[in-house]
């Protein structure tokens, strides 16, 4: 049976775990960018762009690059 540690042969695979971190990282360059080209907002809009978005994406690149981290590799190259 599959330990946590090793990974869980139901979870998503090492190559979703890439993508899901690939467009996690895009998704925080995006909002880096969109704050510098027209400023950072003011009021609730700071909240939900920056502490939202950046929670979302911040959060899931986190997750994503401690479970790379922790998956063994099967050797079949994705």
């Amino acid at each position: 049976m599959a330990d946590d540690r090793h990974g869980s042969r139901f979870g998503p695979t090492r190559g979703e775990l890439k993508f899901r971190l690939a467009v996690s990282v895009a998704g925080l360059a995006l909002m880096v960018f969109a704050l510098f080209y027209r400023g950072i907002p003011t009021g609730p809009a700071f909240v939900e762009v920056v502490g939202l978005a950046g929670l979302f994406f911040g959060g899931t690149a986190i997750w994503t690059a401690r479970r790379l981290l922790r998956t063994p590799r099967d050797g079949t190259g994705d």
